[in-house]
């Protein structure tokens, strides 16, 4: 009988193990790469339908096409090279694109744990430039921001980890991120001490919903959904701690259609400072509509 009992046991194991592999083979690898992407912010262009208090505009658009260095594809270590941009064209007299955003940035990735293809821990550092390639004084004869020809500078460097992981209830794969980005006086003018944050917390959770069918013909995502908050945690502007102001929030979510090859449709939800380099003491509360390219293949 003991025999009966130890030879089921062995069956239920090898079938439970047998199972995990099919599992396992069946579900895209999550490599460092597309960790990387997933951590990069995606191309995209707005419709001029923006609903909010920004400015009108006939589109925002940011070009960020991604560098990846390494020395081959399982290397646990890589980089990334990235020239963004943001461009915003006005809804004015003759649509003006004033002061882009310029953001070239180089991140570096480590692998530092991996339980299964989907289960792993990463530590990511990046160091950018942020400017709006404008000379002129920063302030207007009256005391307001020049936000038309004013220089604009700073850099920073982003310290981080990434944690991913498999929901079999869901059939998506979700990241968590947590990073800090500081930004040096000595690396940001002098016209930004006080006004301009320069110790930030960022926090964000992405989910992006398995390809029904063969993962091994690289499909895109068909729904993608991101959270992301982002608090000031230095003294600037002369806000109290607890200051809502000090929090910048937003929820982004992508729908990729089966007849489009390239690009897929997003609406996204923002709350706190504009992000557009000079326009930083403008608060924003928006819901913005368009076009993303998601690179992400599974």
């Amino acid at each position: 009988m003991k025999y009966r009992v130890y030879i089921l046991l062995l069956l239920i194991n090898c079938n439970f193990f047998a199972f995990a592999q099919e599992v396992d083979s069946i579900l895209p690898e999550l490599t460092l790469s597309k960790i990387a992407l997933i951590n990069q912010t995606d191309s995209y262009i707005t419709f001029p339908l923006d609903i909010g208090n920004m400015e009108p505009l006939m589109f925002e658009a940011n070009v960020n096409p991604s560098f990846i260095i390494r020395e081959r594809q399982d290397s646990k270590l890589m980089a990334v090279l990235t020239p963004q941009i943001v461009i915003r064209m006005y809804n004015e007299a003759s649509y003006p694109v004033r002061t882009p955003s310029y953001i070239p940035q180089v991140s570096f990735y480590y692998l530092a744990k991996q339980n299964n293809i989907n289960n792993t821990l990463s530590i990511f550092g990046k160091i950018a430039h942020h400017s709006n390639g404008q000379d002129r004084s920063f302030y207007n004869e009256d005391g307001s921001i020049n936000l038309l020809t004013g220089n604009f500078a700073t850099n920073y460097f982003e310290l981080g980890i990434l944690k991913s992981s498999y929901s079999s209830r869901l059939n998506a794969i979700k990241v968590l991120k947590s990073s800090i980005e500081v930004h040096p006086k000595s690396w940001m003018l002098e016209e930004l001490e006080g006004s301009y944050s320069s110790l930030r917390w960022h926090n964000s959770f992405t989910a992006f919903k398995i390809p029904f069918g063969n993962s091994k013909s690289s499909q895109r995502p068909h729904f993608s959904l991101k959270l992301e908050t982002n608090l000031m945690l230095d003294q600037y502007n002369d806000l109290d701690f607890f200051d809502v102001d000090r929090i910048n929030a937003g929820v982004t979510f992508y729908y990729h259609p089966q007849f489009l090859e390239d690009i897929g449709f997003f609406v996204q939800f923002y709350h706190g400072m504009d992000y557009y380099n000079i326009y930083f003491q403008h608060q924003l509360d928006v819901i913005r509509f368009g076009i993303m390219t998601e690179i992400l293949r599974f």
